[in-house]
């Protein structure tokens, strides 16, 4: 195997995830899924092994929602999206087909477009694709896998207003509760509890996403990084003594996140260095200063003031106590280490920010409940990046 670090893996390459592709479908049997996971960790692998090998009877459709930035082009994409399903088994969205004409959309060039106007059609076009495909798609089920999901709702936000967004999440939820067999998968790099948590401060009382199925995305198993690391030194023919202990040294070091992994194989390919485990360490400890960012932790960073607007101070103070901390800390001590650095003295917010700090996956918990950064490499960065 070749190093590919931040691009499209050959689906034969995506390894370790056949015991968890295999819980997803399982699921969709009975239920749509929310797939929640850290930036970088292979989600978008995940479900691109699953549309490139599904199981029987089953047709997945993956689209990036993160180009939609309004109500009506999802309800286009998904209306397109239906259509060429159905079309392929000789079958008509036919509800769907004669509402669009009989609100005078169009087709230029390929491209569907609503009638400008201030009617809100995209609302029964959604409901029509949907209600065609769930009466037609016999014997095959159709699955939606709706990647980015709350970025786009964040764009619907942020330009039609967050009566919209609601509105979006609402109609999925009708869907799933009242059409027999309709599957959807959502996952995101931002976390959906954020864009959730912007709906309710404008008074959002619904619960749009109880009835759906959460599965997390971890790291590989130690075992399948290991595997990944050794094919990589392998296919890119790096000089070791020992291949089993510069594969153990590549998955360490690389937190057994495939991203990493691939960016360490590769830069010992570049700087013409062999796998041996302190040429990979003095590789991670390079790739962690470097000023361009090549592995692009920054994100960590960059995102705190959208993900916690006017707390990022706090925030800040909590992930710096903890990423010098010599052991996993108590509330009560990350609240004092706090109170020394800023004028903050509010437990019960404090417990509110530990708990999204972990959704968002910077903390994990240790069986006494005390808080640490949950991966050892971005502890690492934050260190340095913070000068700690």
């Amino acid at each position: 195997m070749k190093a590919n670090p931040g691009g499209q893996v050959d689906v034969q390459d995506i390894l370790g995830r056949d015991p968890l592709i295999a819980t997803l479908w399982d699921v969709l049997e009975q239920q749509s899924i929310i797939m929640t996971a850290e930036r970088r960790i292979g989600k978008t692998s995940v479900i691109r092994k699953m549309q490139a090998e599904p199981r029987a009877n089953w047709v997945p459709v993956l689209q990036d929602l993160e180009q939609f930035h309004s109500a009506d082009d999802f309800a286009l994409a998904v209306y397109e999206k239906v259509s060429t399903f159905l079309t392929g088994l000789k079958k008509w969205a036919r509800r769907a087909k004669e509402f669009f004409e009989g609100i005078g959309g169009i087709e230029i060039g390929g491209v569907l477009k609503l009638p400008a106007n201030r009617e809100r059609h995209w609302k029964n076009l959604l409901v029509h694709s949907i209600e065609d495909l769930v009466t037609q798609q016999e014997p095959k089920r159709l699955v939606f896998f709706w990647d980015e999901m709350p970025y786009m709702l964040d764009n619907i936000r942020r330009r039609e207003g967050d009566d919209t967004a609601k509105e979006v999440l609402d109609v999925l939820r009708s869907l799933r509760q009242h059409t027999a067999g309709f599957r959807m998968v959502l996952t995101g790099s931002i976390g959906l509890h954020h864009v959730l948590g912007a709906l309710k401060a404008a008074d959002y009382k619904n619960e749009p996403i109880n009835d759906m199925y959460a599965v997390e995305v971890t790291p590989l198993a130690l075992a399948d990084a290991r595997e990944l690391a050794r094919r990589l030194i392998n296919g890119e023919q790096l000089q070791t003594a020992d291949v089993a202990e510069s594969a153990a040294a590549i998955a360490e070091q690389g937190d057994c996140f495939p991203f990493y992994i691939h960016h360490i194989a590769r830069r010992l390919k570049v700087s013409r260095r062999p796998a041996a485990p302190e040429q990979v360490a003095a590789v991670v400890h390079e790739q962690l200063l470097d000023a361009n960012d090549p592995w692009e932790l920054a994100h960590y960073r960059t995102r705190i003031p959208s993900y916690y607007p006017k707390e990022e101070e706090v925030v800040t103070a909590v992930l710096d106590t903890l990423a010098t901390a010599d052991k996993p800390a108590a509330v009560d001590a990350i609240l004092a280490a706090i109170k020394s650095q800023t004028p903050f003295d509010n437990r019960n917010r404090l417990l509110q920010l530990l708990k999204l700090l972990e959704r968002d996956h910077y903390l994990g918990r240790s069986p006494e409940g005390h808080y640490h950064f949950r991966f050892p490499l971005i502890r690492r960065w934050w260190k340095l990046d913070r000068g700690l």
